[in-house]
């Protein structure tokens, strides 16, 4: 069973910065990789930015030298630091977990970025 539990969304404006924060729990492949996505209204669900367990890290073009994602072992979360935020990041985030074939989903946080 795994769980995932995002926090940290709210309002904010144009270029302000918000840390989202994704606490997991449950059982975990070492081989697993572990990531952000964000749906905006009427699109599709995309990567913003997922990080292996070999530490390899992938962003999306658009969120390159904006938002950066890291992992904190001792506190069981998976954190992404989002800077210079513009108004077309404004989405819900979730945090997902990819480990034996199997995609696990959070429930969402809203960020909404202001013009």
């Amino acid at each position: 069973q795994v769980q995932l539990v995002e926090s940290g969304g709210r309002l904010v404006q144009t270029g302000e910065s918000l840390r989202l924060s994704c606490t997991y729990s449950g059982t975990f492949a070492a081989d697993r990789t572990m990531g952000w996505y964000r749906q905006a209204p009427g699109k599709q669900r995309e990567l913003v930015a997922t990080l292996s367990s070999s530490a390899t890290t992938n962003y999306a073009d658009s969120v390159k030298g904006r938002f950066t994602i890291s992992r904190d072992n001792a506190k069981n979360t998976i954190d992404l630091q989002m800077n210079r935020l513009k108004p077309e990041d404004t989405a819900v985030y979730y945090c997902n977990v990819n480990q034996w074939g199997v995609s696990f989903w959070g429930q969402g946080t809203q960020v909404t970025v202001s013009s």
